[in-house]
């Protein structure tokens, strides 16, 4: 039941994600990659969540790509007039993980002068707009683009970090100089990364330094850093001149609003221990090699958590602070859980007198690259507040979190109360022998748990297993604990156990059986879903189940779409559509899944296991040749069913790994990634295969609804490298 919401304070901001990086000659840019220059709807789409302030980007790079250009500010212009009728603030970000256009650089001594001039251009057509980050984590870019040699112009010093963390500064503060000429209330929001280092004993001193770093960017710009200042002789060692340093004493700019950008990777662990941890972790200060891990990954002595920080910084600063960026690319309860998890942190400190004015739902669009640092096109698409996988954005089960934070109640989700993954045992992948006192973080129990149905089965048993590595409380039951077919047993479990939401992964599944068990294939797959469907009306709970490729006819020649006429060929493909049928009409707010093909790593029973265990005995297999599939990973099939389960969907949709296949070249596939020999894979035409079922020519599923699931290549390898270490792990024991 609905609540009185506790979260009054603070506002409730958003963000898209906008970074136009450089690596080489190349820019990458999030807005292209997300298609919002294409969507004015978008604008629109957010405003409706009740966000006060958006960081929105206006930013140099997109604006000015050569020193010649006259500026169109026509794009630009009409976004942010949509957002100011909408009454939503904008905090304009002009550079945001950048290095500027073509004609300039984080270590050209103009950068500053040129940044300035390009903010003095956005304030004089837009004298209106408050608040301004003329450049986004400065000391994050500088540390990518001058130690890592990450983004452009890829330096790898102590020397090319400082100067381009000074050249991002000086621009920050002469930007705000030209700004406040035109309009002098104007207000600075520096975002930078919130984060902190722990180590060992060993490596205490590297820690420290990078504590240190770490807020390099607020106090040169408060005008702090001089000779008593910590990280003095550090500037002094890499011959910084002194008068780029004493300029920020000279010209103080206080940040009126200090943001932060916080993630989970935010916090680091060093240690001296390589062999405990992965090469990719592994790296060095020239004195010492060590891992650096994430801090949630160890348990260490420290106490740790966006609280701690908050508070550090408060002590530092005594200014307001805002969460600039809160963002979790995770499952999405996960992202639920983490959302709500420093919005609480935000909310305990503010009892203690810090001053929180915001909390920023980050990369409302979602995000694109970051798994590979933005070094590389495109790459993994993380979804945010929506989802950009479909048509059109879809707003997730976040969405409804953040809408409904500025209401008088809220009704949380019930997977948000469960403690996220960083404050559970299971985060713990790197063991340490360390003395620990008592343990801190204890998994919560729920009392509204998901009812699985079919615990014999391969779908209900791996649902099992997903639920229980993502801390999904359940309850999975098999048919003598609750028979589908029988409504009163399905009442019973609803009363005993007080599920949320039932997923029916029970039901025949023996499709050439079922030409001849047409009425026990009827009952366990069109009346049971019908008895649950009509249960979870009732009960007002949410309700998944699963229909099949095999409602189609195979008549067509590209991917069926949820919007195609069913037309099925067998008994089977019948039950299925006429369990559509009762489902959706008896309660629309049901989520069908169409599927095929599945294969898992868990069980035996199934297409992939049969050609690798008879080949691997060298004993022959006949398969069609004729027959067109799109076979779904059941491990990526479960994930993508919660999260739609989580984001409240409904209707059909069809979830299959991207890609198409027909059975015998899936089964010479496979004998190709296991090495095994494919002289006893007899292909042929279907029609020669005594099959008691018709099955259909061509039932590649396809979706008007979005890509959810990886391409079928992808699939079939994780699902070796799985059976690799599954079988490794067999041998050992």
């Amino acid at each position: 039941m609905p609540e009185e919401n506790p979260y009054k304070n603070p506002e409730v901001w958003g963000g898209i994600e906008c970074s136009i990086n450089r690596v080489g000659d190349r820019y990458f840019d999030q807005l292209s990659y997300s298609q919002h220059y294409k969507r004015p709807g978008d604008i629109k789409m957010i405003s409706e969540l009740g966000i006060k302030k958006i960081r929105y980007p206006i930013l140099w790079e997109k604006h000015q790509p050569s020193i010649e250009t006259r500026i169109n500010w026509d794009w630009t212009e009409q976004r942010l007039q949509l957002l100011k009728e909408k009454n939503i603030d904008i905090i304009a970000g002009l550079v945001h993980h950048g290095s500027g256009p073509p004609f300039t650089n984080l270590l050209d001594e103009t950068f500053s002068l040129l940044l300035a001039e390009y903010a003095k251009k956005v304030a004089e057509r837009f004298p209106w707009l408050e608040f301004y980050t003329p450049v986004n984590e400065p000391l994050t870019t500088a540390r990518f683009s001058g130690l890592y040699g990450l983004w452009y112009p890829h330096k790898t010093s102590g020397s090319s970090f400082l100067k381009m963390l000074l050249n991002e500064l000086k621009g920050t503060v002469l930007a705000m100089e030209e700004i406040r000429k035109v309009n002098p209330g104007a207000k600075l929001v520096q975002t930078e990364d919130l984060g902190k280092v722990y180590s060992t004993k060993k490596l205490s001193y590297q820690a420290r330094f990078e504590n240190e770093r770490r807020w390099l960017t607020y106090d040169l710009l408060c005008g702090k850093v001089d000779e008593s200042h910590k990280m003095w002789n550090y500037f002094k060692r890499m011959k910084i001149p002194e008068k780029d340093i004493r300029f920020f004493a000279e010209h103080p700019c206080v940040p009126d609003i200090f943001g932060f950008n916080h993630y989970v990777t935010s916090e680091r662990y060093l240690d001296e221990n390589l062999n405990i941890y992965p090469k990719t972790t592994h790296g060095g200060n020239g004195k010492h090699r060590y891992a650096d891990v994430e801090a949630a990954r160890v348990e260490i002595e420290d106490e740790t958590g966006i609280e701690v920080l908050l508070k550090e910084v408060w002590e530092r600063y005594k200014m307001p602070i805002a969460l600039t960026e809160v963002h979790l690319h995770c499952h999405r309860e996960e992202q639920l859980r983490w959302f709500k998890y420093v919005w609480n942190a935000c909310a305990n400190v503010q009892k203690e007198g810090v001053e929180i004015r915001g909390v920023t739902a980050w990369a409302m669009l979602g995000s694109y690259g970051w798994n590979r640092l933005l070094t590389k096109p495109r790459g993994l698409y993380e979804p945010g507040v929506f989802d950009l996988r479909g048509d059109s954005p879809r707003p997730t089960a976040l969405a409804k979190f953040i809408k409904q934070l500025n209401a008088s109640t809220i009704d949380a989700h019930p997977l948000s109360n469960e403690v996220g993954w960083w404050q559970r045992n299971s985060r713990l992948i790197f063991q340490r022998t360390i003395s620990i006192g008592q343990h801190r973080h204890v998994l919560v129990g729920n009392n509204e748990p998901i009812l699985i149905l079919g615990k014999n089965g391969t779908l209900g048993r791996s649902f099992s297993v997903i639920c229980h590595e993502r801390s999904i409380p359940y309850v999975l039951l098999d048919r003598q604990e609750c028979d589908i077919t029988n409504r009163h047993t399905i009442d019973t479990a609803i009363n005993k156990y007080n599920p949320w939401a039932i997923i029916n992964a029970a039901g025949y599944v023996r499709v050439d059986d079922a030409e001849s068990e047409s009425d026990k294939c009827f009952s366990e797959n069109a009346l049971g879903p019908k008895n649950i469907a009509e249960a979870c009306l009732q009960h007002h709970i949410k309700f998944v189940s699963f229909s099949s490729d095999l409602v189609f006819d195979g008549q067509k020649n590209k991917p069926y779409t949820e919007s195609d006429l069913v037309n099925p060929l067998n008994v089977y493909g019948r039950s299925k559509a006429q369990s559509e049928d009762f489902i959706l009409g008896i309660n629309p707010l049901s989520l069908v899944i169409r599927t095929a093909a599945f294969f898992s790593p868990w069980d035996e029973y199934n297409f992939l296991h049969y050609v690798i265990d008879n080949l691997s005995k060298q004993q022959q297999i006949t398969v069609a040749n004729n027959l067109f599939i799109s076979p779904t990973y059941v491990p990526d099939l479960v994930n993508t069913s919660l999260d739609l389960l989580i984001d409240d969907e409904a209707g059909v949709w069809h979830l299959t790994n991207k890609g198409s296949i027909t059975w015998s070249d899936l089964a010479y596939e496979t004998a190709s990634k296991f090495k095994l020999n494919n002289m006893f894979i007899n292909s042929m035409p279907a029609q020669g295969i005594s099959l008691a079922a018709q099955r259909p020519r061509y039932s590649v599923l396809g979706s008007e609804k979005g890509t959810f699931l990886p391409s079928l290549d992808n699939a079939l390898q994780r699902f070796f490298n799985e059976r690799k270490i599954s079988v490794s792990t067999r041998s050992i024991v």
